[in-house]
C-alpha cells in the first residue's frame, strides 16, 4: 500500500485522475466512427470497448463498494464491459466485442464523464481511506496498460484493412538503434530485483517481493536488434531453418506461414500506425513472437537473457541504452510468482496471478507505454505466439 497524505490526494491523485482519463480521449480523436468498434481478432478489442471497460473498473472497484449512495449502471453494462474478473460477475464474450454497436460512443463517454466527476469530488471535498486511494491509483494505472493496448489493437485492425489506414501521421515511433552493437558486461554476483517495499511508489502485485537471484557473470547487448539483422536472418533463410526454432514455435510458424515480423509488408515496406511507411534497417525489428526472438537470437550465436539479467543490467548502466520507451523485450523467464507472492484479497486479486502459466515475461517498455507508467521492476507478459505487441529483443551471452 503506498502511504497517503491529504496534500498527495488533493494536488496529486486528483490532477493525475484528469490526466489519465483525458488522454485515452484524446487517443480516440484520429478515429472515425465505424473505427470505434473495429476488433481485428479475438486477442484484441475496439477502442470503444476499452474505453468502457476502463470506466467499469473505477465503478466496480471503487465507487460501487465504497462510495454511498452511487448508482451502478445497470445490466448488461457490467456484463458488456467486465474483462476477465470471475468474482465480479458474468462476462460477454472476447470474441463478440466488436459486434456490440450498442451502448453508443456518446453513451460511453457520458458514463466515463458520471464516474470521472464523481471521483473528482470525493477526492476534493473528502478524505478517502488508504485502500480506496490505493484502488483509484490502481485504476490509473489499468487504464494506462489499456492506453497502449487500444493503440496494439487498432494496429491489428487496420492492418488487416485493404486500405491500408493510418491512425494517424503523428503517431510516435520506436528510436533507431546502434549500428554497431556493443555489450555490457555483468560480473557474477548475488543481485536483488522486484519492487523495493521501502519506496512509497505503486507496483502491481506481480513484482513484489524482492528476490535475491544469483547471476553467473554475462555480457549483455547495450541496444536491441535491428531490421537489418532481422533481414539477413530472413535471406539465410531463418524462418525455413527448423534446427533455429522451439518445436512449438516451428511448428506455429509452419501452420501460420510466418515468414517476417508480423507487419513487414514487400518492397521494404512496414505497416504502421502512420499506414504503410519504408522499412528503416536501423529501427529496432518490432512485434516478433517470443518463439521468433528466440530463433533469431541463437542465429546470432546468443541467446535472450533471463529477466533477472535484464533488471540488474539496467539498473546497473542507467540512463540510455533502450531500455525504455523503444519496444518491450522479450526474456527467457516464464511468467511466474516471486517467492513470497501474495495477491490482493477480492476480485482485484484476479489481476495478474491468475495468468501466471503458459506466459514469457518482456521488460523495459515501448514507444506506445506512457512516459510515467515504466519502471525497472515491471514485468509485462504475453504467450511466446503472440506477434501483435510492440516487442523485440536484445541479446545476451555468457561470459
Amino acid at each position: 500500500m503506498i502511504r497517503h497524505t491529504p496534500a498527495r490526494v488533493a494536488a496529486s491523485l486528483s490532477e493525475r485522475l484528469a490526466a489519465v482519463r483525458q488522454r485515452s480521449i484524446a487517443l480516440i480523436a484520429p478515429l472515425e466512427p465505424e473505427d470505434l468498434v473495429l476488433q481485428g481478432m479475438a486477442d484484441a478489442s475496439p477502442p470503444k470497448w476499452h474505453l468502457g471497460h476502463t470506466t467499469w473498473f473505477f465503478e466496480t472497484f471503487v465507487l460501487a463498494p465504497h462510495r454511498a449512495g452511487w448508482q451502478a449502471m445497470p445490466e448488461p453494462w457490467p456484463t458488456l464491459f467486465n474483462s476477465y474478473y470471475e468474482a465480479a460477475g458474468p462476462r460477454h464474450p472476447r470474441p463478440q466485442r466488436g459486434l456490440l454497436s450498442r451502448p453508443t460512443i456518446g453513451e460511453v463517454l457520458h458514463w466515463r464523464e458520471r464516474v470521472d466527476a464523481e471521483l473528482q469530488q470525493w477526492l476534493h471535498d473528502d478524505s478517502p481511506a488508504d485502500e480506496v486511494l490505493d484502488l483509484i491509483e490502481l485504476g490509473l494505472q489499468h487504464e494506462q496498460q489499456h492506453q497502449e493496448l487500444l493503440l496494439m489493437d487498432l494496429l491489428d485492425g487496420f492492418h488487416r484493412n485493404p486500405m491500408a489506414p493510418a491512425y494517424s501521421l503523428e503517431a510516435p515511433d520506436a528510436p533507431l538503434t546502434e549500428e554497431q552493437q556493443h555489450w555490457l558486461a555483468i560480473d557474477a554476483g548475488l543481485v536483488t530485483i522486484g519492487h523495493d517495499a521501502r519506496q512509497n511508489a505503486f507496483h502491481f502485485d506481480n513484482e513484489s517481493p524482492q528476490q535475491r537471484c544469483w547471476l553467473e557473470p554475462y555480457a549483455i547487448a547495450a541496444g536491441l536488434v535491428s531490421n537489418a539483422t532481422m533481414e539477413a536472418f530472413i535471406d539465410d533463410g531463418g524462418y525455413r531453418t527448423a534446427s533455429l526454432w522451439m518445436a512449438e514455435g516451428w511448428a506455429i510458424a509452419q501452420e501460420q506461414g510466418w515468414q517476417a515480423p508480423r507487419y513487414w509488408r514487400p518492397d521494404g515496406l512496414e505497416f504502421t500506425l502512420k499506414g504503410q511507411q519504408p522499412r528503416q534497417a536501423q529501427a529496432p525489428v518490432r512485434h516478433l513472437s517470443w518463439f521468433e526472438a528466440d530463433a533469431l537470437a541463437r542465429w546470432l550465436e546468443a541467446r535472450l537473457p533471463s529477466e533477472a539479467e535484464w533488471e540488474w543490467a539496467a539498473r546497473s548502466h542507467g540512463e540510455g541504452h533502450q531500455w525504455f520507451g523503444s519496444l518491450w523485450q522479450w526474456t527467457t523467464s516464464a511468467y511466474a510468482p516471486y517467492r513470497g507472492f501474495r495477491p490482493a484479497a477480492g476480485a482485484v486479486g484476479e489481476y495478474n496471478g491468475k495468468f501466471m502459466s503458459s506466459q514469457m515475461v518482456l521488460r523495459g517498455s515501448s514507444f506506445l507505454t506512457p512516459a510515467d507508467h515504466e519502471r525497472l521492476s515491471y514485468r509485462n507478459f504475453f504467450g511466446p505466439h503472440c506477434r501483435w505487441q510492440p516487442a523485440g529483443l536484445r541479446l545476451a551471452r555468457d561470459l
